[in-house]
């Protein structure tokens, strides 16, 4: 498999998803959210004063990004306005960075756990809940700077990628929403697991924001792909027409002071065999 570079000019992707047939990210330090269509023309569908992150859709369709240093959700509503949809102050110790969100609307978001960009010693983050009713609660605390998520098995399952523990961790969802039955999933020792994506076989392609490389890896810890990328990657995603194109997002540096209008970032892509599950999230 080879990369085939999509666009360029990029200062930080992150937070990829593929939604109504177009490739969706944020860019941290050019404040955006884009779309990237079948045609490879990047279309700038949000500007936010603030440095959006993590991505995903209401039912209604309404779109929820992740406002990472006022530690926010946000909410595009209909007539394009933002609006803070959630405030997560009191419950995240960092930076807030990636999500995912169940079929219902409920929202698993982490944050960083302390201020990695002053140089603050590590601590351990938790990862919190926000309803669809608009609740706000601690899921699970104890976790190593909580990462790229899924949520797999009909919405039973969720599954967080651990960057400083070189793990994916995972949970029973409950009714309520709430997680219980915490368990490894797998472990993924020497690598930092960033932005991921689940395929039709239960497959994690993760990027590896420690190695230049995106991997696969199974239920136990089995690495099946290791695709080399030209820079640093922190975030992929699996979409195009038969789910089977594999996206990556690429740049020098994730620090503020190094990536910041450099415009180095890129956007990759190559084929894999098997395809995204629809069924899962993301």
């Amino acid at each position: 498999m080879t990369w085939e570079r999509v666009i360029d000019g990029i200062d930080f992707g992150e937070g990829p998803r593929w939604h109504d047939g177009k490739f969706w990210f944020s860019d941290f330090y050019q404040r955006t959210i884009s779309t990237v269509g079948v045609d490879g023309v990047r279309k700038v569908e949000v500007e936010y004063d603030g440095r959006p992150s993590g991505l995903d859709w209401l039912p209604d369709g309404r779109l929820v990004f992740v406002s990472m240093a006022d530690r926010k959700l946000m909410c595009i509503e209909p007539d394009g306005s933002v609006v803070e949809y959630a405030d997560l102050g009191g419950v995240a110790n960092g930076h807030c960075n990636d999500m995912v969100m169940d079929a219902a609307g409920n929202a698993y978001v982490g944050n960083f756990g302390f201020d990695m960009e002053a140089g603050d010693e590590f601590a351990m983050a938790s990862l919190a809940i926000v309803r669809a009713d608009g609740s706000i609660e601690i899921a699970a605390t104890d976790l190593m700077f909580p990462n790229g998520s899924v949520i797999v098995d009909d919405g039973k399952t969720l599954i967080v990628g651990e960057s400083f523990g070189g793990q994916y961790t995972a949970w029973d969802i409950n009714n309520d929403a709430t997680l219980t039955n915490r368990r490894i999933w797998a472990k993924v020792e020497g690598t930092a697991p960033d932005g991921c994506t689940v395929d039709a076989e239960g497959g994690i392609w993760y990027s590896d924001a420690l190695g230049k490389q995106v991997v696969r890896v199974l239920e136990g810890g089995e690495i099946t792909h290791q695709l080399t990328t030209d820079d640093n990657t922190y975030a992929c995603m699996l979409g195009g027409d038969d789910g089977n194109q594999l996206f990556a997002l690429t740049c020098e540096d994730s620090h503020p002071s190094k990536a910041t209008g450099t415009a180095t970032g890129k956007l990759w892509v190559t084929t894999v065999d098997v395809a995204r599950n629809t069924t899962d999230r993301p």
